[in-house]
């Protein structure tokens, strides 16, 4: 009986019927979503052979993000987590069906594909703020992290299975199967969504502010907060000068490394493996007691990581590295998003997961453009040793007010 404790909490989750039809729904859409991505990539690459417009459609599929992500979860908080993501999830319906549409009718040249793009990033804020604020409706916050935690599994997973499925299917029937079968995926979810029913909220209905009043009490209580404060601080400098090593792998694999192809398909690997391990153990660990230790250990770790991976021009080195930067990062992330989902009151769920947002998604694209400045001044290994210093000094900062976040966050999970 004890040897099967660990995954009785992943199995209670499947048994609450919400949480099936939802999952239902994101996992197959997540793998065709990462197969749209190579997809896309694959294509803008195909129809100029420049690096800039390679770049341009990466930075505008997140660019938006940074500016309607508070609004989008001010918008949550009024109009209800569910409504926005079956009505968002219309608007990417129609991206991805758009998208095939215009390939196979020959009308989906680069600037068509830069302005798809940019309605895909202007609605990803909306969808991805309204989709946090759905799990916490449809399981009950002593399994919330298991949810959260398989929910992620499930996540990094696509990450691998999506482009491995597009890397076959390109050659085989073309770049425009992988939009076909996206929008199949983004159908189902569409479905879905329409199929579950969330909990009642819990707490006493909040007249809405003027909109930006709204936006700017999220900010305020995350400021305030004795737990949601200092984690959120922890995790902007993670996300911001950590993150990017992802995005820079294939200068560390070239540049530091002095490896090919194979060498950054071995980093990736590691930096995904490791990131499902996590995601795989915060699920099976099940509960929210200790997750404040769990985080400031990821950031030590993540800071230890991005150190060690650039110390050394050896690629057997360099993977375990890569390994422990993956579970650290997914570690934090999804740690810090299990202790404010809740701790959170549902009347400020969708402003301050909004904010989870911009850090987790916008914090990084900021990043590479700093990173990348920087290193082409003073080299990858000088600039990654600097920002794992300054993980470490935010760390430090950190450690001494752990006791205060976990009573606020782990002990009474009220606003």
């Amino acid at each position: 009986m004890q040897n099967s404790a660990p995954i009785r909490p992943i199995l209670r989750v499947w048994t609450y019927r919400d949480y099936a039809l939802f999952m239902a729904g994101c996992i197959p859409n997540y793998i065709t979503f990462w197969m749209q991505k190579v997809g896309i990539g694959w294509l803008a690459w195909d129809l100029t052979h420049s690096t800039f417009w390679l770049g341009l459609v990466t930075a505008i599929d997140l660019a938006p993000l940074l500016i309607f992500a508070p609004i989008a979860g001010a918008l949550a908080d009024r109009w209800g987590a569910l409504n926005q993501f079956r009505v968002t999830q219309i608007g990417v319906m129609a991206h991805a069906a758009a998208l095939p549409g215009l390939y196979f009718t020959g009308f989906l040249n680069i600037e068509a594909l830069v302005a798809l793009t940019i309605f895909s990033g202007i609605v990803y804020p909306f969808m991805s703020t309204a989709r946090l604020g759905v799990l916490p409706r449809i399981l009950p916050r002593d399994i919330l992290a298991s949810g959260i935690g398989m929910d992620s599994a499930f996540f990094h997973g696509s990450r691998f299975i999506g482009p491995a499925i597009a890397a076959l299917l390109i050659p085989l029937y073309g770049v425009g199967a992988t939009f076909v079968v996206n929008a199949i995926g983004c159908g189902g979810l569409l479905i879905a969504l329409w199929l579950i029913e969330l909990r009642p909220a819990e707490g006493e209905a909040r007249k809405p502010k003027n909109l930006f009043a709204d936006v700017g009490e999220a900010f305020s209580y995350v400021r305030h907060h004795d737990g949601i404060g200092p984690i959120f601080l922890l995790l902007t400098i993670a996300s911001t000068f950590t993150r990017p090593i992802q995005d820079m792998l294939p200068g560390i694999a070239g540049g530091i490394f002095h490896a090919g192809p194979e060498g950054l398909a071995w980093l990736t690997s590691a930096l995904g493996i490791g990131a499902m391990i996590s995601a795989a153990w915060i699920a099976t660990r099940g509960r929210v007691a200790g997750l404040t230790t769990v985080i400031m250990t990821g950031a030590l770790n993540v800071s230890i990581g991005s150190i060690a991976l650039v110390l050394s021009d050896q690629l057997l080195l360099g993977i375990p590295c890569a390994a422990l930067i993956g579970f650290s990062l997914n570690t934090m992330s999804t740690s810090v998003q299990t202790l404010v989902q809740s701790a959170v009151s549902d009347d400020m769920r969708g402003r301050v997961m909004s904010l989870y947002v911009m850090i987790f998604r916008g914090a990084p694209a900021l990043g590479s453009l700093v990173i990348g400045l920087i290193s082409d001044r003073f080299g990858l290994s000088a600039t990654f040793v600097l920002a794992g210093c300054l993980g470490l000094i935010s760390w430090g900062f950190s450690m001494p007010k752990r006791k205060q976040i976990a009573a606020s966050l782990e002990i009474s999970h009220k606003s």
